[in-house]
């Protein structure tokens, strides 16, 4: 089976299987993304009289016949076609003969596939933006059925003041706010066109870079064919960060829930059918659900720090230590979505213990309101947080 890069020799099994590594796995999430970026140069070669009229049509047609097949799970990559590239431009080639092999003009794999990638980023950053506003929804339903109810506040892990789950609650939706202003910026970065850089060099033909990047819709055109290179990794890095902003938000709340719900505090309780059990101890109820989501933020912060190494101390231009970025950002793109659906589900299903909070009240949470109600009759601040502090030593 022939490569894009063959030139007549077999390679061996050996390294084929160790330099192809997953991506036939992980491209099926591109086919739909590479056709359409496909279908954009194909319509720009014809404008640029490089493809007839008919050429494009009957590229277009079979491009959107892959995506049909795709969509329906019949589109396969096999290990020897190595990438979705590949086995798409096979697939034209077998329909169309030598117009499919003129697909190809004008570009590389470089650019092909950072085309594809920036696609699938921009839709992936819509969905999480759909999945954060859900979030808040979720988070603000539960703020109106529980958000008056009061439960001690803590730093140092000691109680310290009154808190109220309006409080709490508001707290992870003002941060996902600001995660949403974070994934506009990254999109912002993203939605710039790689298509026609080719290697990273360029081509030594007159094309209209323009024409393909509005036809994909990205917002302008990255035009220094070196810096496309540089940029993956460069905006992976970014990406991974902004996720791992959210999932840490996410972290946080896990935690808390994890502390609230053990029954020494009892301030929220799980439903039954959100725990698992123990195999030994049949009075169980385990919150495994918080404790993954917890560890799932590392998890994607790990890729961030993953990707910054690999993409490090390398020349400028494609080298093939590139290809292991991909894996990365795709695992985080849907651990964060993941991590969203059952933050969305916790809210909506959390439950609170009225009771176990107000018990929960104690006198030394209201030490400060003390200080500050001598404060209002004119007492010092720093004398009347010594006379509340007396009094509570001597009691």
């Amino acid at each position: 089976m022939k490569k894009l890069w063959d030139k007549g020799y077999d390679l061996n099994k050996t390294i084929e299987s160790f330099t192809v590594g997953n991506d036939p796995f992980l491209d099926k999430q591109l086919v739909y993304y590479d056709c359409i970026g496909s279908i954009a140069h194909a319509k720009m070669l014809g404008k640029m009289d490089l493809l007839t009229d008919t050429e494009v049509t009957d590229l277009v047609r079979e491009l959107n016949h892959i995506i049909d097949l795709d969509k329906k799970g019949q589109f396969s990559i096999v290990q020897e076609q190595e990438d979705c590239h590949t086995a798409i431009e096979m697939f034209l080639t077998k329909s169309l003969g030598d117009v499919g092999k003129k697909i190809h003009t004008a570009r590389s794999r470089n650019d092909q596939v950072l085309s594809a990638l920036r696609l699938f980023y921009k839709d992936q950053i819509n969905n999480l933006e759909k999945q954060i506003q859900d979030l808040k929804i979720a988070i603000s339903s539960f703020i109106e059925k529980f958000g008056i109810i009061q439960f001690p506040g803590y730093t140092h892990m000691q109680k310290a003041m009154p808190s109220s789950f309006q409080m709490w609650g508001g707290a992870f939706s003002d941060s996902m706010e600001d995660n949403l202003i974070l994934l506009n910026a990254i999109k912002n970065l993203v939605n710039q066109s790689p298509l026609g850089t080719a290697a990273g060099y360029g081509v030594p033909l007159d094309i209209d870079r323009e024409y393909s990047a509005n036809e994909l819709g990205f917002a302008r055109v990255q035009e220094n064919p070196i810096y496309t290179q540089h940029s993956r990794g460069k905006f992976e890095i970014s990406i991974l960060h902004v996720l791992a902003q959210i999932m840490f938000d996410l972290n946080k709340i896990a935690s808390d829930l994890i502390l609230f719900s053990m029954s020494e505090f009892g301030y929220v309780e799980l439903p039954d059918e959100f725990c698992t059990g123990s195999s030994i101890m049949p009075q169980k109820k385990n919150p495994d659900v918080l404790e993954l989501l917890r560890a799932k933020y590392h998890v994607v912060s790990s890729y961030e720090f993953q990707i910054s190494r690999i993409s490090s101390d390398l020349i400028s231009g494609y080298n093939r230590d590139i290809q292991l970025t991909k894996e990365p950002v795709l695992n985080g793109f849907s651990t964060t979505s993941d991590s969203l659906d059952i933050a969305i589900l916790l809210f909506h299903n959390l439950k609170v213990n009225e009771q176990k909070c107000t018990c929960a009240m104690t006198d030394e949470l209201f030490a400060t309101e003390k200080v500050y109600e001598l404060v209002k009759q004119g007492l010092p601040f720093r004398d009347a947080y010594l006379k509340i502090a007396k009094s509570i030593n001597k009691s």
